[in-house]
């Protein structure tokens, strides 16, 4: 498909202003907690460190490994980790946006009207892209972009006709496809792996209904030939071998599954219970008859008279427009919040739905691709149910929902005008509802931060230590990490090993030491250890100084058996040293 100076005109303006968004989004906030497991994680792995080998680590390498490429050739700098996610997060929306416009342009007949539908349906990304919530680089962010290019890679291979393959052409966008459908795996595996099963299962599908005579004449065209197919698979397969191997010789094929299936199952993997309640809503009561019928009007033979498909539209912007409504209503940041992730579950549900029964007219790749992207979101959905899990996912959401205004019948202009209508309604709220959300930082409520900023204390604060500067963050937290970056600097030897409880601070990352204790950020999640076995293997690394944070950013102690930890630290380390926000222990 040409691009016109339109499109590159609207690219530009996309990943600007998707990159200035996660931009100023760095400069009001700094997540110490994540920041520390992401920064320190991929310091030790700069310096030489294997992971799963040498140190524990529950999520796969790919992002660890991008960010400690980032170290190795320019050395440590918080403001370069901001740079690449800010161009990952631009990227991604105009990724996104050439999916959607490509959904849209085969099913309406208006070039003009497909184009300016996807535009509106993108336009909410520059404030909900895969970096725009959460604006650190983080493995979630990494896999949602890592899946957009999937799927725009699969959408590329519609193709009815084969290419010879004595050409080389006959593999080089296979190849590149079956990779790319693979690498999400290796970002994040609750969210990549599902995504991949459910592509192979679509080809294996298709390939199967074309060996077995099933697949109809106009279904043939729109999906790709079998040897395409065929290649991609095969592609797919190489690819994982290759990655199984490189991880036997590397890390040990046994120590990864380890600590990122079974541990990370373990201590992450919700209850059968839990995921089922992301489905149980109370808005359910309203939003579901409402989207209901609306699918119902828009499907039955009445639905070409104006007052019926008047009253679809209206009964399916319905839920869209109550989020709007309710921002009026509510002046709670947290309910606020809530109201708009309600919509997941709803618009989830509908966009299977409706998926369903657009597979009743014929198994195409292009009707697979919702069940795809359902795979990805709900495989997400496993970390940390709805709340917690889709601030880097919105952009498969819009994909959805452009799947489903794509499905709309558009034989007549009426149909075109409806679908931009919805689209109108879809791209407004969620580009207010979602900005707020966004900068109001609901997400990141594990944290405490301060809604004064007029206060002194509140203020944004700039660290000031070379490898830390770009990070800003309000209240004490960066000043009371400066204070002990210094301290260290002067006072630990920096043959010295250290313990940091519960590490929520990038310390080797802002001091460039060498980690010597395998964990270095305690929770549920990431620590393996009893309080005795801590103490043990802090005792058998001759581990010299214990660092205790006094004053958390996080809302929760996240250390576990603080009380019973602290105690055996006190049999074994003296209180050296009060800091604003940390007690420094000396072994005795």
């Amino acid at each position: 498909m040409a691009w016109l100076r339109r499109d590159l005109m609207v690219t530009g303006l996309l990943f600007l202003a998707t990159a200035s968004f996660v931009l100023w989004q760095n400069s009001q906030i700094a997540i110490l907690w994540d920041l520390s497991y992401l920064l320190d994680t991929t310091w030790r792995i700069a310096l030489g460190q294997v992971p799963y080998r040498d140190f524990p680590l529950v999520h796969p390498p790919l992002t660890f490994l991008t960010q400690a490429a980032i170290m190795r050739v320019a050395g440590r700098h918080y403001q370069l980790h901001v740079v690449y996610a800010a161009v990952i997060g631009g990227l991604g929306t105009v990724v996104a946006w050439r999916i959607i416009f490509r959904i849209l342009i085969d099913r309406i007949e208006s070039v003009r009207s497909a184009w300016a539908v996807s535009l509106l349906l993108a336009a909410p990304l520059t404030v909900l892209g895969v970096y725009s919530v959460y604006p650190h680089p983080i493995y979630d962010c990494d896999c949602a972009f890592a899946i957009l290019v999937a799927i725009y890679l699969l959408q590329r291979l519609r193709s009815g006709q084969s290419t010879p393959m004595h050409d080389p052409r006959a593999w080089a966008m296979p190849a590149m496809t079956g990779a790319a459908l693979v690498i999400p795996v290796f970002f994040k595996q609750n969210m990549g792996l599902p995504f991949l099963l459910a592509v192979v299962a679509g080809i294996l599908l298709l390939l199967a209904l074309r060996w077995i005579g099933k697949l109809g004449q106009i279904e043939s065209i729109r999906s790709p030939a079998p040897a395409i197919l065929l290649r991609v698979l095969a592609a797919s397969a190489i690819c994982s071998l290759v990655a199984i191997a490189l991880l036997q010789i590397t890390v040990g094929l046994d120590n990864y599954l380890h600590w990122t299936i079974q541990f990370a199952a373990q201590r992450r993997l919700p209850g059968f219970a839990d995921m089922l309640a992301v489905y149980q809503q109370p808005s359910f009561a309203w939003t579901l008859p409402c989207a209901g019928c609306g699918t119902i009007l828009f499907c039955l033979p009445l639905a070409g008279r104006f007052r019926a498909r008047f009253l679809a539209f209206c009964l399916l912007s319905a839920p869209l427009v109550g989020s709007l409504v309710y921002l009026f209503l509510n002046d709670d940041l947290d309910e606020r919040a809530d109201n708009l992730l309600a919509l997941w579950p709803m618009l989830l549900i509908l966009a299977t739905v409706v998926a369903l029964i657009e597979l009743r007219k014929g198994v195409a790749l292009g009707r697979l691709m919702p069940f795809f992207v359902l795979a990805a979101i709900n495989g997400a959905f496993l970390s940390q149910q709805l709340w917690g899990s889709t601030y880097a996912i919105w952009p498969l959401l819009m994909i959805l929902i452009a799947q489903m205004l794509a499905a709309i019948p558009t034989t007549k202009c009426l149909g075109q005008k409806l679908v931009t209508a919805l689209a109108v309604v879809a791209g407004t709220t969620f580009l207010v509802c979602g900005g707020l959300y966004a900068i109001g930082h609901e997400r990141m409520n594990y944290l405490q931060i301060p809604e004064q900023p007029n206060q002194q204390d509140q203020q944004i604060y700039r660290a000031t230590i070379p490898a830390l500067r770009g990070m800003a963050d309000r209240g004490p937290y960066l000043p009371d990490l400066e204070e002990l970056v210094r301290f260290a600097d002067a006072e630990i030897p920096s043959s010295d090993g250290i313990l940091l409880l519960p590490g929520e601070e990038p310390f080797y990352f802002a001091t460039g030491r060498v980690p010597q204790f395998p964990v270095q950020i305690f929770d549920l999640t990431t620590d393996p250890y009893s309080p005795e076995e801590l103490l043990e293997a802090a005792r058998n690394r001759n581990i010299r100084w214990v660092i205790v944070k006094t004053r958390l950013q996080s809302t929760e102690d996240p250390l576990p058996e603080r009380g019973k930890t602290m105690t055996l630290v006190a049999e074994e380390f003296a209180l050296d040293k009060r800091l604003a926000g940390y007690e420094v222990y000396r072994r005795r």
